[in-house]
């Protein structure tokens, strides 16, 4: 790392609260990020260049610049590299589980402590495990794609959507609506919250540390994508079609921590 990373006001270590799945739920899988280095067996870092997704402005690296563990948390860095704002401005990391770690149904949870500003776009989501990306068969949006949560700087950093894709009965992409949950006061990046999705046989349903917000029901035909195996995903992207553009109010480098992943079945 080329900087030190700025102290966390809400350290892990210090302060975390005891996170209870509920009754019913048993720890299947998780990485708390307590060792000096991402974990391999875990976690791919995907090499991307600067606008092949949503003409987003960054590039994603497989460095340890943009990417590692410190203190107990993942630290993903959004790094702005020169004075000039636009494509291929920004170094940053997107994180994935494919062909190492998947899942059909569960509770999936991670306490995160987001990055802000303008154009500044994290997300924690789900692909399904047969996408072409990663080595499959079949294109997006038919693999389909749950987004546990995705924070727009450049709208509003007190808030997160919550949303699936999917393609419907003729094939073309089709979605549940972004789902917004508001803070009510602060922003995300002011402290850890822990983010929740629960995925059943018949509805999937979303949470931010504890109140549940959002849900859909499953059990449609077209909506069959969300009866298959799924990886996850942890990024900040910089710019891109949806998320606006940073400006010289964007302060860089930009910091995304994740003090812990967990995976619950139902027993």
């Amino acid at each position: 790392m080329t900087e030190e990373t700025p102290d966390i006001e809400t350290s892990s270590a210090e302060n975390e609260t005891q996170y209870d799945p509920g009754q019913g739920w048993s720890l299947d899988w998780s990485d708390e990020f307590d060792g000096d280095s991402l974990d391999a067996s875990n976690w791919n870092r995907q090499v991307v260049d600067a606008g092949q997704f949503n003409e987003e402005w960054q590039r994603y690296t497989d460095s340890s610049e943009n990417s590692y563990v410190e203190d107990g948390n993942l630290v993903i860095k959004a790094i702005h590299e020169s004075d000039t704002h636009g494509m291929n401005e920004y170094t940053s990391a997107r994180l994935n589980t494919a062909n190492k770690q998947t899942w059909r149904y569960g509770k999936i949870a991670a306490r995160i402590k987001l990055p802000y500003g303008e154009g500044i776009w994290p997300a924690f989501w789900m692909l399904g495990a047969n996408i072409d990306e990663n080595g499959g068969d079949t294109p997006w949006p038919q693999s389909g794609e749950i987004d546990i949560l995705e924070l727009y700087g450049t709208e509003d950093d007190s808030v997160v959507e919550a949303n699936l894709h999917y393609a419907d009965e003729s094939g073309e992409h089709a979605q549940m609506g972004a789902v917004p949950f508001e803070l009510e006061q602060g922003k995300f990046a002011d402290d850890f919250h822990i983010f929740e999705l629960e995925w059943t046989e018949n509805e999937i349903a979303w949470m931010v540390d504890g109140e549940q917000y959002a849900s859909m029901e499953i059990t449609s035909d077209e909506l069959s994508e969300f009866h298959q195996e799924f990886f996850l995903l942890l990024n900040i992207a910089v710019g891109g079609t949806w998320a606006g553009r940073p400006d010289e109010t964007t302060d860089f480098p930009q910091y995304m921590y994740v003090d812990w992943v967990r995976v619950y079945k139902q027993i």
